[in-house]
């Protein structure tokens, strides 16, 4: 497939979806959108190298989730650098007063994930593919993807119970402390 006015207009026509899978990998809009701006000058740079039009949105996953895994690599080896302006649009900051902690416990909890688990979940959870489609972009076995799908919820679950006592603690003490006063 060369660069044509078909290969732009498909390459637009996934940016929604780009976009979304970028921001939950993320947690941030500005680096979310960091990253498909990378991703779709990559795609361009390498339109060439696509051999079936069809499997573009896999391609495009592909490339963000590698880009993705360099920034991840880069981080670790110069450790991080944030201006103020990147977490301006932070998910787990912009969230409101009142949903802050569950959002907070959420994002630490995806966090927590390793990439394979979480990049499951947001294929499965977040664009709605099916296990076939996803075992097909990714390159593994289809009981890889339900065993990883099934370790990331078990994973994610466990997180998100372990952040949950704390509020069950207070509502219990207080719960405890009302009866004594009564």
């Amino acid at each position: 497939m060369t660069t044509t006015r078909a290969f732009t207009d498909a390459l637009i026509a996934q940016l929604p979806g780009l976009r979304r899978y970028a921001t939950a990998l993320t947690g941030s809009r500005a680096l979310a959108d960091d990253l498909v701006q990378d991703c779709i000058e990559r795609a361009l740079r390498q339109a060439g190298s696509l051999q079936d039009s069809q499997k573009l949105g896999g391609w495009l996953r592909s490339i963000l989730h590698n880009l993705y895994i360099d920034d991840i690599r880069r981080i670790r080896r110069r450790g991080i650098e944030q201006e103020i302006m990147e977490i301006a649009d932070d998910f787990a900051l912009s969230t409101p007063a009142a949903d802050s902690g569950q959002m907070i416990d959420l994002r630490r909890a995806m966090d927590g994930l390793s990439v394979e688990h979480r990049q499951i979940l947001l294929l499965v959870g977040l664009e709605g593919m099916n296990y076939r489609d996803i075992a097909a972009e990714l390159r593994v076995p289809l009981g890889t993807v339900m065993s990883r799908l099934a370790r990331a919820r078990e994973n994610l679950r466990r997180a998100l119970d372990q952040a949950a006592p704390r509020d069950a603690g207070v509502i219990a003490f207080t719960r405890e402390r009302t009866a004594r006063n009564e």
